[in-house]
C-alpha cells in the first residue's frame, strides 16, 4: 500500500495496481509485448522499403546504392528481421482475431495460440528465405 494525500489534507492508504514486479511473465504476456514491438519495427521496415522503391524509380545510380545495401550482410540481416517481424505481427493479429471471436480464451488454448504465433513466425520466415535462396 502507498500513502496518498487526499484533498482534505489527511493521508489515505490505498492499493497500487499490480505491475511487473507482481506478475510472473507468461508466454501470452511475452507474445503481446512482442506484437507491439514488431508493430513498431514494421514502421522502420516500411521506411526501408520506401527508400528502396524510391531509389528504383530514381534511376540506376540510386538503385545501385540501395541494392548494394540490401545485398550486404547488414542489409540481409535487417531484411531477415523485417520478414520475421512481418510474419510474427501477422500471426499475432490472427491470434487476436480468434480471441475477438470468443475462441481460444481458456488456459491451454491461449498457450497453444501463443506457441503457434512464435513457431509459425519463425517457420514462415525460414520458409520464405529458403524459397528466395533456391530461386536465386
Amino acid at each position: 500500500m502507498t500513502e496518498v494525500e487526499l484533498k482534505s489534507g489527511r493521508p489515505a492508504s490505498r492499493p497500487l495496481s499490480p505491475h511487473l514486479q507482481v506478475w510472473r511473465p507468461t508466454l501470452t504476456m511475452t507474445m503481446s509485448i512482442m506484437h507491439r514491438i514488431t508493430g513498431a519495427a514494421l514502421y522502420f521496415g516500411a521506411l526501408l522499403l520506401a527508400w528502396f522503391l524510391i531509389a528504383a524509380a530514381s534511376g540506376p545510380e540510386s538503385f545501385s546504392y540501395a541494392s548494394a545495401f540490401a545485398n550486404s550482410f547488414i542489409g540481409k540481416l535487417i531484411l531477415f528481421g523485417f520478414t520475421w517481424a512481418l510474419y510474427h505481427h501477422l500471426l499475432g493479429g490472427v491470434r487476436h482475431l480468434v480471441w475477438d471471436m470468443g475462441y481460444g480464451l481458456d488456459h491451454p488454448q491461449r498457450e497453444w495460440l501463443a506457441w503457434a504465433t512464435l513457431i509459425g513466425g519463425i517457420a514462415l520466415t525460414l520458409l520464405t528465405w529458403i524459397c528466395v535462396a533456391l530461386r536465386a
